[in-house]
């Protein structure tokens, strides 16, 4: 089975070596992997909410580009592509409104912080509070279910947001049947944090960052700019407590990384343990430099290539998709659907539907509606993947294979699916699964 795996990217500042550790670097390791079907998109929608420069958002969005280019993202193995280029986005970004509950949008924890910082001040709880920020976790949801990716790869700050996501799927799954896969956060603790110059963590929210692609001279002064303590040469320093060292071990191997250790321990002068670092920084990121700056001479070739991924992705999976919200949904071609209304069964007021749900226990599990009336109840599923595969396994075998034993337990193909529901004859049942193919034909 293949898993779909996603990661945006906010088009606001300037890669620096923070991004390319702990975000660039293992995630196109992850995408060369076996089995994974790889999105990686430039958010710049979201990038609106705290940037109001156009040049600034202009600029990020090529320099992002080009870095992730450089860097070995091969656009013929994975989905890259330009949020904005992407107009479902923003029509799912609707639909999913429509069911989500404003008391969870209230617990988000930007929007939470910023109402904290109002009352701090004596303001008004939403001063300055846009709609785009309260909204943002509604459209960073549709940017991960409008290709029902499987996982989502973020910090530990950003799990609320997939939790959200969810939520959001499970009621619209709920109230018009089974279209969203249910995604999973995916945090891993041991992705490297950088600190920046002056020993925080590298942001470039505290300014203290060492651009990605500085120039050799720029990167140099920058790398001989880190903050130290004041041992002098020949006396033994504390390698887990320098950010020197800590820079040093993100590129370095094992063996590289214990001599520097040792050399630590043995005395080394802060200057001759910023040249190691530097010139170490320098033997990964010179190569990818100068493809950097050969990308960036052709921003017309980085515009051609996000909005053929674009258009790819549309076709693939976007538009599909969205026709298929806006039938549930009932936005409909009034003509065709009467025409198909009139040889409707009698009685009946909607297809059978499947809804996917999640109960207190964690565990996940579907049930089939014909109309008002339940046909069958699954078995509990350890998660929504599971749930939702043999969902499609049900859809695809149209009622030919469906077997009831006894005691009204279900099967599929040898498969435990569930049960009937009381009133419910098998023949009934395996009739509803076989309007799934004639609605796909």
């Amino acid at each position: 089975m293949t898993t779909r795996v996603l990661t945006g990217i906010t088009t606001s500042g300037t890669p620096h070596l923070g991004n390319y550790v702990g975000a660039i670097r293992p995630a196109l390791a992850a995408s060369a992997r076996d089995g994974v079907e790889s999105f990686f998109f430039l958010a710049d929608y979201h990038a609106l909410i705290k940037v109001t420069d156009p040049a600034r958002v202009q600029r990020s969005t090529l320099e992002i580009a080009a870095t992730w280019l450089a860097c070995g993202l091969d656009p013929d193995r994975v989905w890259f592509y330009r949020q904005s280029d992407v107009p479902e986005t923003t029509e799912l970004t609707w639909l999913l409104t429509c069911v989500a509950g404003k008391g969870l949008l209230n617990r988000a924890h930007a929007y939470k912080a910023a109402v904290d910082r109002n009352r701090e001040a004596g303001e008004d709880d939403d001063a300055g509070v846009t709609a785009g920020l309260f909204m943002y976790p509604v459209l960073m949801s549709a940017d991960i279910l409008l290709f029902n990716a499987h996982q989502v790869p973020v910090g530990r700050d950003q799990v609320q947001h997939i939790e959200m996501a969810r939520d959001f799927a499970q009621r619209f799954n709920h109230v018009y049947g089974a279209h969203f896969t249910l995604p999973e956060a995916i945090v891993d603790e041991q992705v490297a944090t950088l600190p920046g110059l002056d020993g925080r963590k590298m942001s470039k929210s505290y300014d203290n960052t060492i651009p990605l692609f500085a120039p050799r001279r720029q990167l140099e002064k920058l790398v001989y700019g880190i903050v130290t303590d004041s041992r002098a040469p020949g006396e033994p320093k504390d390698a887990e407590g320098s950010n020197v060292f800590q820079l040093y071990r993100a590129f370095a191997s094992d063996a590289e990384t214990a001599a520097f250790r040792q050399a630590f321990a043995d005395g080394i002068a802060w200057g001759e343990a910023k040249r190691q670092l530097f010139e170490r920084i320098d033997v990964e990121i010179a190569p990818m430099r100068e493809k950097y700056e050969a990308l960036i001479a052709h921003p017309e070739r980085i515009e051609a290539q996000l909005r053929d991924g674009a258009q790819r992705v549309r076709a693939r999976y976007a538009t599909p998709l969205l026709q298929a919200l806006r039938d549930a949904v009932g936005l409909r071609d009034l003509g065709k659907r009467a025409a198909t209304g009139a040889g409707e069964r009698a009685g009946t007021a909607s297809a059978p539907v499947f809804k996917q749900y999640r109960e207190s226990d964690g565990t996940f599990h579907f049930k089939l509606v014909d109309g008002e009336r339940e046909l069958l109840h699954s078995d509990a599923h350890a998660s929504p993947r599971d749930a939702g595969h043999l969902v499609a396994r049900l859809k695809a075998d149209a009622g030919s294979a469906i077997q009831a034993l006894e005691d009204r337990t279900l099967r599929l193909e040898g498969d435990l699916v569930g049960h009937l529901c009381e009133g419910v004859l098998v023949e009934e049942l395996a009739e509803a699964l076989a309007r799934f193919a004639e609605d796909a034909a």
